[in-house]
């Protein structure tokens, strides 16, 4: 159930007319009241001989009744409640009753209060009422509606509860605005998947990601394919920026520009700004650290981009879990920007669910935590590595990083719900958790092909290098070694210790460090999360070789960042992401 108030006017017979009319695009149907200050107030949609003029003049009579000077300018208070998408039609009578508890609980009309304001509630389409009040009670005086938007939606919550309605998570006036339903009409009339204004909200996301100066930001809007229009001050100095689709035109076929601000709340060019500047304290460190960051070697292609991301990415999951507020949200709204990297560069294979990740993760990048920039300068580098590293291939040394990357961003979007959830941040944590099944799903078909290989090479190793591996496996894990055997992924762990062993590492201490990072119990396969684990801290190849001894298409030995052991996406099964 969402409520909405919107702006106060001050013509009553603009919106009656507006509420029984056909809609901009003919999309209300069947226009009437369902509830009214008074049960005997007339019925424009129900009743051929009432007119508009006369349920306006019935509820702006105590407007009227006041001396000029006295009369409110705006006086007309308007409020849509609509219902979720997965809830049922309510019929009239429920819808009635929905309408009498928020004007009581907003203060339009109190419970017990005969000299309330005046209002009616319409009907017109399946899911959704709207309220119209006038804001003169019959005594005279002026209702009392401090913070009457918080009360709506608490009272939303109490009506989703008492009538088995979906339970939407109670918002924080962090979210990107919504497209109207004209925007949702006019999307459909033209065909598009997607409304411009979410269009453009993501093609904005994708060119702020990783970018370090106002000049590439516009550079990436402009290479986008969209208009730009900026807004400069008579002193020169840039103040903000519009943007639209070329296609996207008003009735008088001009491009519909949108503010940043209007897109998201940090995509007014002042927030993006912020990605730019960095703190006093974190002017030498991008940690806070105070010591000076060694120079990173250049980026050689994707697979290395993506390497050094999981690496930032393993760092930021990290601070999230231990560091101060204003850090963890600067590194979790930084997470948003690789995702937005890595779904613009992914092979088609995982675009998909990469996308919807990003999509659901952006509203999990902002909060009333302020986040404190510049400790984030890590992760917005690895966001900029991906999108001039290229696109990604769905195969060899490509495909697997893709799939190492990912596997990493689920337990970030699991972090970021965890510390959303202990704020209570509702929307944000559940936001987080719809971006983590997306980035399963993706690690999925991305892990596929470089799995199956591994597991194919265990299945060939000799019987007594399998045979050393799981005396190994006995030794480093008694209490699951036997649970893992039994796994389809065993000979990929097998032989990934084997690689380990060849390659001059002590498989004993590298298993033993991979455990050590983090539970296994909950894994719903241990041996995959293992393989991911060891491969990486060993800097073995993403993309093993073939079963028989050639290079896969595609595998080229990649340069490794500094080794760590993070966790991977089968660590956690659903039962187990507990806050």
């Amino acid at each position: 159930m969402i409520p909405s108030i919107h702006k106060r006017g001050s013509e009553t017979i603009g919106l009656i007319r507006y509420l029984y009319g056909p809609g901009t695009h003919e999309e209300h149907t069947d226009p009437h009241l369902v509830a009214a200050f008074d049960p005997l107030t007339p019925d424009p949609g129900r009743d051929p001989q009432v007119t508009y003029g006369q349920l306006q003049r019935l509820l702006d009579q105590p407007v009227n009744a006041l001396p000029d000077g006295r009369r409110p300018k705006k006086h007309v208070w308007h409020l849509s409640v609509r219902a979720s998408p997965e809830d049922p039609v309510l019929p009239d009578e429920d819808w009635a009753a929905i309408a009498w508890r928020m004007v009581a609980a907003t203060g339009i009309a109190p419970d017990g209060d005969d000299a309330a304001c005046r209002w009616a509630a319409v009907r017109h389409a399946d899911d959704h009422i709207h309220i119209i009040a006038t804001l003169v009670r019959d005594d005279g005086r002026r209702p009392r509606l401090h913070n009457e938007a918080r009360r709506a939606q608490a009272e939303a919550r109490a009506i989703e509860a008492d009538y088995g309605l979906r339970r939407v998570a109670p918002g924080d006036g962090t979210a990107a605005k919504r497209p109207t339903s004209a925007e949702r009409h006019k999307a459909e009339r033209q065909g598009r998947v997607r409304p411009a204004r979410e269009e453009l909200r993501e093609t904005v996301r994708r060119a702020v990601a990783g970018a370090t100066s106002e000049e590439e930001f516009f550079e990436r809007l402009a290479a986008a394919g969209l208009l730009i229009r900026k807004r400069v001050a008579p002193s020169g100095d840039l103040l903000g920026y519009k943007v639209a689709l070329p296609d996207d035109r008003n009735k008088d076929d001009e491009p519909v520009f949108y503010p940043g601000s209007k897109l998201a709340p940090d995509l007014s060019l002042p927030r993006i700004r912020e990605r730019w500047t960095l703190p006093a304290e974190a002017a030498t460190s991008a940690d806070g650290s105070g010591l000076e960051q060694p120079t990173l070697p250049p980026v050689t292609g994707p697979a290395f981009a993506r390497r050094r991301a999981t690496a930032a990415t393993w760092q930021a999951l990290l601070i999230i879990d231990h560091g101060d507020d204003g850090t963890a949200a600067a590194h979790i709204a930084a997470s948003g920007e690789v995702l937005d990297a890595l779904a613009k560069t992914s092979a088609t294979h995982t675009r998909s669910e990469l996308r919807e990740a990003a999509v659901a993760f952006e509203r999990a990048s902002r909060s009333h935590v302020k986040a404190v920039r510049g400790h984030d300068r890590t992760l917005r580098q690895a966001a900029r590595d991906l999108i001039y590293s290229g696109p990604a291939l769905g195969r060899g040394e490509d495909g697997a990083t893709t799939a190492m990357l990912i596997d990493m961003a689920f337990f970030l979007a699991i972090a970021a719900a965890n510390w959303h959830a202990r704020k209570h941040h509702s929307q944000q944590a559940a936001a987080a958790e719809q971006a983590a099944q997306h980035l399963r799903a993706a690690y999925q078909a991305a892990a596929g092909q470089p799995m199956a290989i591994l597991r194919q090479r265990g299945q060939r190793l000799a019987p007594r290098v399998r045979q050393r591996q799981a005396d190994l496996l006995h030794q480093v894990l008694p209490e699951l070694a036997e649970r893992i055997r039994a796994e389809p992924g065993w000979p990929a762990l097998a032989t990934t210790l084997d690689d380990a062993r060849r390659a001059g590492h002590d498989p004993a201490a590298l298993l033993i460090e991979a455990t050590r990072r983090r539970e296994l119990a909950t894994a719903a396969s241990i041996s995959d999360v293992l393989v991911w684990r060891l491969r990486r801290s060993a800097h073995l190849p993403a993309a093993p070789e073939s079963p028989q001894g050639t290079p896969t298409r595609g595998n080229r030995r990649t340069p490794s960042p500094a080794p760590t052991t993070p966790p991977t996406a089968g660590a956690v099964n659903d039962s187990s992401r507990r806050r």
